[in-house]
Parts: structure tokens; C-alpha cells; sequence
């Protein structure tokens, strides 16, 4: 467990509603990862724009991020200026723990961003679109392999949910699990899967040397500067996005709630984070209170009905 120090900045104050706030945000990872870094981004905007006057970063690493949070939502009440760092592995993580910790242990304030995922096949490769990729799922599963994150991950989500968007029985899928992006992509460089899923920084070296070609994006728009259809324009059903977001404590006030959510929504319309955003590759995928919380419910779901399929949630 690391502890950061608190840091503060006097006389800079956003508002009297939010003049006084200190505010404490836990990393349910290690440090130096996309988590860590939102935590990090959002202490620099919220201090930096006086929209806070001290922030607190502490990480809790284990268990894809669910050590973390029950540490988190197991606090004693009275702590309501608490947020909790989570996105789509969080989800992942929680339909395979114990049934007791549930997202709705928690408050939702609001999703910041997102990242969407790319499928990439061998430049040889006679799979030239999703649609191909999507035909021969349907044909036999078993026979295309697709490489991604370890089993559970959220590349293992967006298999399943690729395989049952092509009408193919997600329970009958191909997954080789990697452990680190260098060694699934050297396994597709070499034919040794038939695609992969990852980022699309993962693939960007192999991309420029011309070794891999991206078949599809997982975005609902074509995203600007990357010219590859996304699964939707192919005919596939399906959007995924690595979002990342905060939670606050379950108990709570609605005038606590409200100090949590305004804190955050002045927060990302300071010219600060959204610098720190676009330096950063992450794409606005603002979204507060109700709606996100309606949000997290149908994702949630989504994502234990993926790893249902496949034999990883109950």
C-alpha cells in the first residue's frame, strides 16, 4: 500500500459549496498504470484549477482491482469525500468475486473517459475485415483463434461478445490468454492466433512496420485520425469501451452525492484536464450521477452475461 502525501492550495478556491473539500482518491492498482494515472490527472486538475482544495491519492493493488474496492466500500460512514478510481476491468473483476461485493457497494459520480479496442490480424492474413473475422467465427469458433489479455480480462469480454454478436456459441470460442502485449503479438506476427485484441498503441510498431493490419475498432463512430470501420459499419452489433471512471461511498447524503458529482463536473470543464486528457489519448466519455449510474447497471450486466458464456461468472 502507498501513500502519497496530501498536497494543498491555498486561496484558490472554486466555490463555497466546494471551498473546503478534501478529498481522498484510491487506486485499486499499482502505481504507474492507466488507473493510477487518472487518479494522478484528476489530483493535478482539480488542485491546480482550486476546484479542490487538497487531494489525497492512496493505491491498493490485487485482485484486477477488487481488493481495492472492498477495502473502499468496507470504510465506516462519515467519510463521504471518497472517491474510488474503477473502469471496465473493475466489472470484469467483480462478476468473478464473491457475491457480496457488488458495484452497487458503492456511488456512482461519473465516467471520464474511454479507450476503445482494436482487432488486429497477421498483414498476411486472408481475413480482411470483421466481417470476415465474424463469418469464420460463425462457421466453427473452435478453428479461429483470438489472443487477448489473460482469461477474464476485458479482451476476454469483448470475445465473448464478438462471438455472440456473429452468432456463434461464445462457450465453444478459441481464447489464447497472454500475459503481456509483446507476447501476444509476437504470436501474431507469427500466425500463431488467427487475430488479436489489444489497444491500439499495442499494435502501433508492428502496424508502422507493416506486419499487422487493424480489421476493426470497437468504438460506435469512426474515430478521428484512425482510419479503420468500426465493428458497426461492418455489420457487427457491437460497441465496446475500456472507460474509466469514480465511485464515491455508499453512504452518503444526497448533499454529499451532489458535492462529489459538482466537484468533478467543474473539474472536467477546466482547460487543465482537458489538456491533460488529449496529451494523454483518452477519449471524453463524460457521464454523471443518474446516468452513469443507469450506465454501470446495463454494463455490468453485459459483462457478466459475456463471462457467463465462457464459463467464468455464475
Amino acid at each position: 500500500m502507498r501513500r502519497l502525501p496530501v498536497f494543498v492550495l491555498a486561496g484558490c478556491l472554486a466555490g463555497p459549496a466546494l471551498a473546503q473539500i478534501d478529498l481522498r482518491i484510491t487506486v485499486p492498482a499499482a502505481p504507474g498504470g492507466a488507473w493510477d494515472q487518472t487518479a494522478h490527472a484528476i489530483e493535478h486538475a482539480l488542485v491546480e484549477s482550486g476546484t479542490a482544495r487538497s487531494v489525497g491519492v492512496i493505491n491498493i493493488p490485487g485482485g484486477r482491482g477488487t481488493s481495492g474496492f472492498a477495502e473502499f466500500v468496507s470504510r465506516p460512514a462519515g467519510e463521504p469525500n471518497r472517491l474510488i478510481v474503477l473502469g471496465l476491468p473493475m466489472l470484469a473483476g467483480l462478476a468473478r468475486a464473491k457475491p457480496s461485493l457488488a458495484i452497487e457497494s458503492a456511488t456512482p459520480v461519473a465516467r471520464l473517459t474511454a479507450e476503445y479496442f482494436a482487432i488486429a490480424v497477421p498483414a498476411e492474413s486472408p481475413i480482411a475485415t470483421a466481417r470476415d473475422l465474424a463469418e469464420a467465427l460463425r462457421g466453427d469458433p473452435a478453428k479461429v483463434t483470438l489472443g487477448g489479455g489473460a482469461l477474464g480480462s476485458v479482451d476476454h469480454v469483448l470475445a465473448a461478445l464478438l462471438a455472440k454478436a456473429a452468432g456463434a456459441e461464445p462457450a465453444r470460442l478459441a481464447y489464447a490468454p497472454f500475459f503481456g502485449p509483446g507476447e501476444m503479438i509476437a504470436a501474431l506476427v507469427e500466425g500463431k492466433v488467427a487475430a488479436a485484441i489489444g489497444s491500439l498503441r499495442q499494435f502501433e510498431e508492428q502496424l508502422a512496420a507493416g506486419r499487422l493490419r487493424l480489421i476493426g475498432i470497437s468504438s460506435s463512430e469512426r474515430l478521428e485520425g484512425v482510419e479503420v470501420p468500426t465493428l458497426i459499419e461492418q455489420g457487427i452489433g457491437l460497441e465496446l469501451a475500456n472507460w474509466r471512471g469514480v465511485l464515491g461511498p455508499a453512504e452518503m447524503t444526497a448533499a454529499e452525492r451532489e458535492v462529489l458529482v459538482e466537484t468533478i463536473d467543474r473539474m472536467v470543464r477546466t482547460p487543465l484536464w482537458q489538456a491533460i486528457r488529449r496529451k494523454k489519448g483518452w477519449r471524453d466519455a463524460y457521464l454523471a450521477g443518474d446516468d452513469f449510474a443507469a450506465f454501470l447497471r446495463r454494463e455490468q450486466a453485459r459483462v457478466t452475461d459475456a463471462l457467463r458464456s465462457v464459463g467464468l461468472a455464475k
